[in-house]
């Protein structure tokens, strides 16, 4: 069985390298080679994980299917997919876009997603969710990190669970919505990142972006 499987990995592999030699564009060949790597570590992983040829396969399916970017390629992509996401969320109240770099940010204010005290969403925020998920699930190749924050008020502890129960509610929701959670990751930060003396401005729910890079 083993012997099996690194055969089929080993064509996959071949394969993906092998495409490249017919690409015309520099780009491309960065593309083709992004998404052998991809293929390999995914296996790999996959065979970790589920220690079977299905987990190998699927593994190894989603390596490719992400691939990674090429330096020339990511600057493009970042500027295609924040141009979508102020798009989808242009009508939002509660949502902000910004950018550092090739890094995109939505910050939502966190009363639009929770009561008080609450990990629970509320109705309007899976409507937020589904227009982000959208546009996540058009660039595949980047990873997400969902952060809660909140205000100082209360216990440093109870902050940093409050806010990681609410990431892992958002990460959740994006889950149903189609985002593959190999690309995620909720962290709870509770109050140790605060942006403004305004506790209302704090408390807050961030997605963070990031490209996929090659190698």
């Amino acid at each position: 069985m083993k012997k099996i499987i690194f055969t089929v990995l080993s064509m996959m592999i071949l394969t993906m390298m092998f495409s490249c030699a017919g690409m015309q564009t520099r780009q491309e060949r960065g593309t083709a080679v992004g998404a052998g790597v991809g293929a390999g570590v995914g296996a790999i992983l996959g065979q970790a994980i589920g220690n079977d040829t299905e987990s190998t396969l699927i593994g190894a399916g989603i390596g490719a299917a992400i691939g990674g970017l090429a330096g020339n390629q990511i600057g493009r992509y970042m500027d295609m997919q924040e141009q979508d996401l102020r798009s989808a969320l242009a009508a939002s109240e509660s949502a902000a876009i910004s950018r550092d770099q090739d890094i995109l940010r939505a910050t939502f204010k966190s009363e639009a997603f929770f009561d008080f005290d609450s990990s629970r969403l509320k109705p309007g925020a899976y409507e937020e969710l589904n227009r982000v998920s959208d546009v996540l699930n058009r660039y595949p190749r980047t990873t997400i990190e969902i952060g809660g924050h909140t205000d100082t008020r209360g216990s440093e502890e109870y902050n940093r669970m409050l806010s990681l129960k609410r990431a892992e509610a958002v990460k959740t929701q994006l889950i149903q919505n189609g985002i593959s959670p190999e690309r995620m990751r909720a962290v709870g930060y509770g109050e140790n990142r605060p942006i403004s003396s305004n506790h209302a401005v704090n408390r807050r729910v961030e997605i963070i972006i990031v490209p996929i890079r090659q190698g």
